[in-house]
This record gives C-alpha cells, sequence and structure tokens, in this order.
C-alpha cells in the first residue's frame, strides 16, 4: 500500500480488525520510511461491474460517486451514517451477485431508490428528483402520492 503522504510503497499493518458487520476489513498502517499513520478498509469486490450511462456510454462502476449521490440525497437528515454504509453495501451486493457484469445506470437508480424509500421519504423524493429528471411540480406531486398511497396500505402509527 502506498503511503499517502510521502508515496512510499514500504508500510505496515499495526492493526486490523472486521467493520460493518464483518463485511470490511479496517487496516491501521505505518509508513516505514515517514512515519506516517493512516487507515485503509479493505473489502470483497465479487466482479468488475461496468455502468452503462443514458448516452450509451460505458464507465466503470465507482462506489464512491454511489455514496456521495446517497449522501446529498440525505443532507440535513437524521439518518445515522451506519446506516447509509450499510444501505450502499447492499446496493453494491446486489449490483455485483446480479449476474451481469454490465449495468445500466436507471437499473442502479431504480435500485436505489427502492433501498431509499425504506430509509427517508424525503432523501427518495430528493433523489427522484435528479434520477428522473423532474421538470414541474406535479412530478414531484406523482412521486409524493406513491408514498402516500404506500402509507394507506400499511399500519396506521397511533398518535399519543
Amino acid at each position: 500500500m502506498r503511503c499517502p503522504n510521502c508515496s512510499s510503497l514500504d508500510t505496515q499493518v499495526k492493526d486490523s480488525r472486521p467493520a460493518e458487520d464483518s463485511a470490511v476489513i479496517r487496516r491501521r498502517r505505518v509508513c516505514v520510511t515517514c512515519n506516517f499513520r493512516f487507515t485503509t478498509f479493505e473489502r470483497v469486490q465479487l466482479r468488475d461491474l461496468t455502468v452503462i450511462k443514458r448516452n450509451g456510454r460505458r464507465v466503470p462502476f465507482d462506489r464512491d460517486k454511489l455514496m456521495r449521490s446517497v449522501q446529498i440525497s440525505l443532507r440535513k437528515r437524521p439518518v445515522d451514517p451506519e446506516l447509509v454504509e450499510k444501505m450502499v453495501s447492499s446496493v453494491v451486493r446486489e449490483l455485483e451477485s446480479g449476474g451481469e457484469s454490465e449495468i445500466s445506470s436507471e437499473a442502479i437508480g431504480e435500485i436505489v431508490m427502492e433501498h431509499l424509500r425504506q430509509l427517508d421519504d424525503v432523501a427518495y423524493v430528493r433523489f427522484a428528483s435528479v434520477y428522473r429528471n423532474f421538470r414541474e411540480a406535479n412530478d414531484f406531486k406523482a412521486v409524493l402520492g406513491e408514498l402516500s398511497s404506500e402509507d394507506e396500505d400499511g399500519p396506521i402509527p397511533l398518535r399519543k
């Protein structure tokens, strides 16, 4: 592992422990050259995924880009960052275990919206507004109508 401080390749692992329900290994490292300490995370990657964009362009799947877009939709929402990390890991596992090495950006967006709907309604609407390219207020009404019809089907919460 290259040192982020001096770019030396001579680093040592000082401590390893599981993180995210043992789906990730967290490693504390130290650079032998400059004595800089840093942390790395190691996770299983089942296959290399390629994203097919709407314009037909193919780009490598980027987990960090997915995380950033989810975090933007959750900005200023009371959602535990650990739940966000679990949700993103769940989306990535679902994509990797799908059997396809190429997946459309539309399919990724639908999967993310499915998970966001369970996590936070406001984040779901925010993500949907960008993903579905809302142009007018009626687009928001339609999505809010979907959410409210789902709420009517479920149990009615008791209010005190």
